[in-house]
């Protein structure tokens, strides 16, 4: 972010500055996403270094990537309003606010196609968690006479499923990469850094305002 902010600050974005200050944060988000498949994959949907506010706007253990398609739209429309003297005039750098409808319409494709990709997710999450009422968690529960006992069918039964939430977790995690990069390609150098710098402020917005939340709640 802070290397976003000095180049957008001091103008010294060139369309090779902006490539290369884009793909940093998509190689680090790969990285991420190949490590953190190697940790507790249950602790994965609520961690613990998130705030409570963004542990209830998780999905799958992350954030949507539809969101970044509309923060896209967002950005277009405030920053027209902002620099509509500077585009008439021809002075804007060809940030967000001069977007073309070629890649808006390439954008909507994107969206359209990201949205039923999340479905496909969210509804086998959906019977992943519904099988926890299935055989045979549930009758092991049921018959044990402590509740919480330790039993091999239930730590085989718990293993399957973690590792199917392990799957649906990189599947997500693929999702999330692969409309990034397709939203990045679509717009210009310029734009793609316009939108990171933003994505990067409303993310570390979100964390410090859900901090603030969880103080004020006695949570923390």
């Amino acid at each position: 972010l802070q290397a976003l902010n000095q180049n957008e600050t001091d103008g010294n974005l060139t369309d090779n500055t902006c490539d290369q200050l884009v793909k940093r944060p998509l190689d680090s988000f790969l990285e991420y996403i190949e490590k953190r498949v190697q940790l507790d994959i249950s602790g994965l949907f609520s961690p613990s270094w998130n705030t409570a506010l963004e542990n209830s706007l998780l999905w799958i253990t992350g954030c949507r990537p539809s969101p970044y398609i509309r923060l896209t739209y967002a950005l277009c429309g405030s920053q027209v309003e902002y620099q509509l003297s500077e585009i008439i005039q021809g002075l804007a750098r060809g940030n967000l606010g001069q977007i073309l409808a070629t890649q808006l319409r390439m954008i909507n494709n994107l969206h359209i196609k990201t949205i039923e990709e999340e479905e496909k997710l969210s509804s086998q999450l959906a019977g992943l968690q519904e099988n926890i009422a299935d055989q045979p968690i549930a009758m092991v529960a049921k018959r044990m006479s402590r509740v919480g006992e330790s039993s091999e069918n239930v730590d085989h039964a718990l293993d399957e499923l973690e590792s199917s939430m392990a799957n649906i977790l990189q599947e997500a995690d693929k999702l999330r990469l692969s409309t990034l990069k397709e939203l990045l390609a679509i717009l210009t150098p310029l734009q793609g850094v316009d939108f990171l710098v933003a994505s990067k402020k409303l993310h570390l917005c979100m964390h410090k305002w859900g901090k603030t939340r969880d103080n004020r709640h006695g949570r923390r």
